[in-house]
């Protein structure tokens, strides 16, 4: 293996790391804001994890695609095997999620900065948060089914 395979290989790993803490980080930070149903510090956090999901997540997921590609053409793993489709199937769910998910925490940022907002009587906050909740469940859910077909990679599946 040459080393300029060793270096592509680091930036994929290091990446999915990024991509995993950082969404880890945001959604404990906007959790424990809406559970502290302190309408200030809603209003700080739902600005904070847009600009996170920017500056972290969204360059990283780009350079985890870019690498992942690099990677199969480099190894010759097949763009039709098994094993691809179910890990790029989770990878364009993941995506699309995320997309909703950050068009939610605008929303949520929106509303939070009303000159009235009170976290406890708005109910499309309650009603978006929501959502934003199951869609962070299911998103860590296949971010870990992809590590695990990254990792094991089932020879089935080859």
């Amino acid at each position: 293996m040459d080393s300029y395979y060793l270096i592509i290989k680091l930036l994929h790993i290091l990446s999915a790391i990024v991509v995993m803490g950082t969404g880890a980080g945001i959604a404990f930070f906007m959790l424990m804001a809406v559970m502290s149903k302190n309408n200030t510090v809603i209003k700080s956090i739902t600005n904070m994890v847009v600009l996170a999901d920017w500056f972290f997540t969204f360059p990283f997921a780009l350079i985890q695609l870019l690498t992942g590609i690099w990677l199969m053409n480099y190894v010759g793993y097949s763009f039709q095997s098994p094993w691809f489709k179910v890990v790029g199937f989770f990878y364009i769910f993941l995506m699309f999620a995320w997309f909703i998910v950050v068009w939610i925490q605008y929303r949520l940022k929106s509303l939070s900065q009303q000159q009235n907002f009170d976290v406890l009587t708005n109910l499309p906050f309650q009603r978006l948060f929501r959502y934003w909740f199951v869609l962070g469940v299911l998103g860590f859910t296949c971010i870990m089914i992809v590590f695990y077909y990254m990792v094991v990679k089932p020879a089935r599946f080859f």
